[in-house]
């Protein structure tokens, strides 16, 4: 019977390609089971502390019970806000709350497991799925995220800019980030808030040179020291007006400039201008964390119209 079994199977051979199917799915399964037991191992910390914590409201009663455990209160990462001018003739317009994308995960056997300790920061729904989960890392406190930069570049051929903003862990703890933070921008001059704009940045768009969207991370864990960045891009739309000089009456006095030109009778007054006949402009843009502590600003000269694109979190290591 044994004969008979193998000399029926002896001309059976597997399929081409067999072995390295094998090769795929084999450490494929294994990262499915290690990633099984971290979310089970995760779960049991959440309900380890949210059991007790539960418990011990329910028996909180009387007038000597804590309010301020019955809710917490929840804090927007931005918006939108209308233009308007500031008595320093500063006119601000609405930031940007920069939703972020989380990538598609997926099990590869080719890409390497972090080494411990190796990378400052931990990024999760970044592009690495095999990144270090920031669930058990506590969220970083007001106090702990500080020393916020930013970096301004030169101008290209087409006059767009890029730039960044960073926002470091300053305490000597580990702590996650689960927010991008909010861009704004403030105009001056000839400028027109009505013509400035942020919006985050996609494939496709006039910000090429920023990193493709896939390398944002929703929530990110920082050692101490280490840092997140927010990329953007100013990209104009006008160049600033051209502006012919006036001739002043002599006889006016006290005018009240509003636009560049006098609502007084009997003259008119201009604002700043260049050697060129330029009307001077700028925008200012800036970046505010999550907890709305940290925060940086840089100025775009020479601007008055145009959209700030920006990307959402990255960790400080993607260029």
């Amino acid at each position: 019977m044994r004969l008979l079994l193998r000399q029926a199977v002896e001309e059976i051979e597997p399929s081409d390609g067999t072995l390295e199917h094998l090769r795929r799915a084999v450490p494929a399964r294994r990262a499915r089971k290690r990633q099984a037991v971290v979310g089970m191992a995760a779960a049991a910390l959440f309900v380890g502390t949210a059991v007790p914590a539960l418990l011990h409201v329910s028996n909180a009663s009387g007038p000597n019970a804590d309010p301020s455990i019955a809710g917490n209160t929840s804090q927007t990462q931005g918006g939108s806000g209308q233009g308007k001018s500031t008595d320093g003739g500063e006119r601000v317009s609405g930031g940007s709350s920069g939703t972020t994308k989380e990538s598609d995960r997926t099990d590869s056997p080719t890409t390497p497991e972090p080494s411990k300790g190796a990378a400052s920061g931990a990024a999760t729904g970044g592009a690495d799925p095999t990144a270090v989960s920031s669930v058990s890392a506590p969220a970083c406190t007001p106090e702990q995220l500080g020393g916020a930069t930013s970096v301004l570049g030169d101008p290209d051929s087409t006059g767009t800019i890029y730039g960044s903003f960073a926002v470091s862990n300053v305490s000597t703890a580990l702590c996650a980030v689960s927010g991008p933070g909010t861009v704004g921008t403030a105009t001056t001059g000839a400028a027109d808030a009505a013509k400035v704009s942020v919006v985050n940045h996609v494939v496709g768009d006039a910000a090429t040179g920023l990193p493709d969207p896939a390398t944002e991370v929703t929530s990110l864990a920082l050692e101490p020291g280490a840092s997140y960045v927010v990329k953007f891009a100013w990209v104009p739309s006008e160049t600033c007006p051209t502006t012919s000089e006036p001739t002043p009456d002599p006889t006016t006095s006290d005018d009240t400039t509003v636009g560049g030109t006098s609502t007084d009778s009997g003259g008119t007054s201009t604002q700043l201008v260049t050697e060129d006949g330029v009307a001077e402009g700028s925008v200012t843009i800036s970046h505010t964390d999550q907890s709305g502590t940290a925060m940086a600003s840089t100025t775009v000269a020479n601007a008055c119209a145009g959209t700030v694109y920006r990307t959402g979190m990255l960790a400080a290591e993607v260029a």
